[in-house]
Parts: structure tokens; C-alpha cells; sequence
């Protein structure tokens, strides 16, 4: 039997990568029809996103990047972003 978790109890939550890493904070949920399309992922104090980061404030997470839900979130490792990256490659709505 599948459960289903309410948006509002994955909102705050951690967010960590199949590694093992420290990702960041769920802020918010992107809906399309009715469905999560992606996940605003705040960059926290020690999380490994801000130490990515220059200047912007997180980052947006396709949902098909997750991989579990439950006490806290896991994402695929391939979502953290390289250090090279430019701030328009970055979430703009997060800063």
C-alpha cells in the first residue's frame, strides 16, 4: 500500500542526497495539474548548497530527482549543482 504524505508536512523538512549529503530545507512545492513537478530547496547554515551557492538563496529540484520521502527527503546526487555553475543557472525565484 502506497502512502501518501500532504504537502504541508514535507514543507521544512530536510533534504539530503543519496551520498549522504546535507542538501537543504524544502521551502516550497511547484504543482502542475494537480501533480508536483519540482521542489524549491532553501540553502541552510552547513548545508552542502550553500556551500555551492554564490549569491543566490536555493535552488529548484525536479521531483524526478527524488528518490524517497519519508522522515526526510532524499535526492539523487546529480541534483547538487557544480561549483562552476552561473547565477543563471541557478533558481532566480529563491533569491
Amino acid at each position: 500500500m502506497v502512502k501518501a504524505k500532504k504537502i504541508a508536512d514535507v514543507l521544512g523538512m530536510h533534504v539530503y542526497t543519496d551520498q549522504g549529503e546535507y542538501y537543504g530545507d524544502v521551502e516550497e512545492s511547484i504543482l502542475q495539474e494537480n501533480k508536483v513537478q519540482a521542489w524549491k530547496v532553501r540553502a541552510t547554515r552547513y548545508s552542502r548548497l550553500s556551500n555551492v551557492l554564490s549569491g543566490a538563496k536555493g535552488v529548484t529540484v525536479p521531483h524526478k530527482m527524488v528518490k524517497s520521502i519519508g522522515d526526510i527527503m532524499i535526492i539523487s546526487h546529480t541534483a547538487l549543482p557544480s561549483e562552476s555553475l552561473g547565477d543563471e543557472d541557478l533558481d532566480k525565484d529563491m533569491q
